[in-house]
């Protein structure tokens, strides 16, 4: 009986043991718990913001892009014009003629499929974002800042301004 009494003892003992084991684990398992939320979170950010790395990298190149091509396509507008030119001059040779017709015409396509565009000028109203004023004149027949004219051809692409168009402006 006296083995009885002293295991009793250990096994009180013993339950006294595993319940501060099962607190000390409780507590160990809320600790995990608030750290992995804490790493849930960080991964979280860290994903929105590569998200929005991204994206911002992905426009700095769409910018980039597209200043080049108009760094290229404002080279390229001389050519342009002195095809235009040779395609409206005399000239007694007709295959000649027809062959700078056609690559007129191709430049005017590739231009057009880069979203270069002419500036428009006679009759509009002068904008000094997209036209040059280089003449003025008095006249009662046009409007206030009325561009009566156009010396030479502006272009642009998208919002951006590759030459702008030379134009006489009235009043």
């Amino acid at each position: 009986m006296a083995e009885n009494k002293a295991t009793k003892a250990d096994v009180v003992e013993d339950a006294e043991v595993m319940e501060v084991s099962v607190q000390d684990l409780n507590e160990e398992i809320e600790k995990l718990k608030e750290e992995n939320e804490k790493y849930y979170t960080h991964l979280q950010r860290t994903a929105a913001e590569f998200d929005n790395y991204k994206k911002r990298v992905s426009k700095e190149k769409e910018k980039i892009y597209n200043l080049a091509i108009g760094d290229v396509m404002t080279k390229f507008i001389d050519v342009l014009e002195n095809l235009e030119k040779a395609s409206v001059a005399e000239s007694q040779d007709e295959k000649l003629k027809e062959g700078i017709t056609l690559i007129h015409k191709q430049m005017t396509t590739l231009f057009t499929s880069l979203n270069v565009e002419h500036i428009p000028t006679v009759k509009e109203t002068f904008n000094p974002e997209l036209h040059d004023a280089v003449m003025h004149i008095e006249d009662e027949k046009f409007g206030e800042q009325e561009i009566v004219e156009e010396l030479r051809c502006g272009y642009k692409m998208g919002d951006r301004v590759l030459r702008h168009a030379m134009v006489k402006v009235a009043n």
